[in-house]
């Protein structure tokens, strides 16, 4: 059969959506690795040409500016189906979550989260209220119309049903699979400290991390410092000199080899995020062997498994609590270090790529002329 993969509008580094970017990318190198006899098309764009023109793959660069919006948009709701329709597509696959309108083959879907409807009832103007508006209106559709509604976590998938009214059983649960972190590299600091990896954005709840170290200093005669990935200093929260000046913030980490000395060199790795569709971090400090405390909610409870300390993001003594316990319990930091080696096993992309095979590649075997 032949699969056309619509990446026209991923850019690395631009906008929100480095993993999708990055699911994407990964998905494209294992079908091409294991479907010698299927003939994968990737519609992508002059700035992901170098990742996705792999061997196996036709890569299809379309000449337009995937940063400009009006473009992106005609081309997700008319232009991508008819293009596809040209590539005698039997399957388009949109690894954004959006289908087209026109709906002119079978589709498949990745809606990765429904975010934009937390959102909408929690922080209502955050976002451009149309832009938020069409985005909820988009991914209802998309879930509703594609013929394969594909999600990362089980808690997604509830989402899903809950705001598309999408049946159950219409959407498939494929957790994204991981990338292989090379630990020999990295090396053990001179000191110890805590590490949390945040963004500005409010679900990601930097609030929470840096209101919850302010009681874990206050709760400790000897604090371990803490360092941030993801905000450039903590100067619009409120909290205390002696906190504050054991904070080092890092807005953004270049190199993957530096953010994983990062992890690596932790005592424990804090993740206090409101939602996630998945939620990579947690996984990516159980494969350097970093113990892991995180929020209790969405996905992550589900992905994290048995080799996490949970807590409520919003309860920021508890989370100090659990702080102190962990960092006093080197046997506990170590049962969670032998837990989470063995739960990303969960996530390897042999098992990821055999469901994507499995869903993608079902019920559309290509007949010669038939069209």
């Amino acid at each position: 059969m032949r699969l056309v993969i619509d990446c026209f509008k991923l850019v690395k580094g631009a906008g929100k959506s480095i993993g999708i970017y990055n699911l994407a990318l990964n998905l494209v190198r294992e079908l091409a690795f294991s479907s010698d006899n299927n003939e994968l098309i990737v519609i992508g764009n002059k700035y992901n040409r170098k990742d996705f023109a792999l061997p196996k793959v036709k890569f299809v660069e379309i000449r337009k500016d995937p940063h400009n919006k009006i473009i992106c948009i005609f081309w997700e709701l008319f232009e991508v189906s008819i293009f596809a329709r040209k590539l005698k597509a039997d399957k388009l696959l949109f690894p954004r979550g959006y289908v087209s309108m026109l709906h002119l083959t079978r589709e498949s879907a990745i809606i990765h989260d429904m975010i934009p409807f937390y959102y909408h009832e929690n922080y209502p103007g955050y976002f451009n209220r149309l832009e938020n508006f069409y985005i909820m209106w988009r991914l209802k559709v998309s879930a509703r119309k594609a013929d394969d509604v594909i999600t990362i976590s089980e808690a997604s998938k509830q989402d899903i049903i809950k705001y598309a009214h999408v049946p159950a059983d219409r959407i498939v649960v494929i957790n994204n699979g991981y990338n292989l972190i090379a630990k020999k590299k990295y090396t053990t600091p001179n000191e110890a400290y805590i590490l949390a990896v945040t963004s500005e954005l409010p679900h990601k709840n930097a609030e929470g991390i840096v209101k919850s170290y302010e009681k874990y200093c206050h709760m400790t005669d000897n604090p371990l410092k803490l360092k941030i990935v993801g905000i450039a200093d903590v100067s619009k929260f409120t909290v205390d000199t002696m906190a504050a000046k054991n904070i080092n913030c890092f807005k953004y980490i270049e190199k993957n080899e530096d953010f994983y000395q990062l992890i690596y060199g932790a005592e424990v790795f804090l993740f206090l995020s409101m939602i996630e569709g998945f939620g990579f971090p947690p996984i990516e400090a159980m494969q350097l062997g970093t113990a892991v405390v995180c929020s209790d909610t969405s996905s992550l409870p589900e992905v994290a498994g048995d080799a996490a300390i949970y807590v409520n993001p919003n309860d920021y003594s508890n989370i100090a609590q659990a702080l102190i316990e962990i960092l006093d319990d080197e046997d506990r930091r170590r049962q969670l270090q032998m837990k989470g080696f063995e739960n990303v096993k969960r996530f390897s992309w042999d098992k990821t790529g055999k469901k994507y095979r499995e869903i993608l590649f079902k019920n559309c075997i290509h007949q010669a002329g038939v069209r």
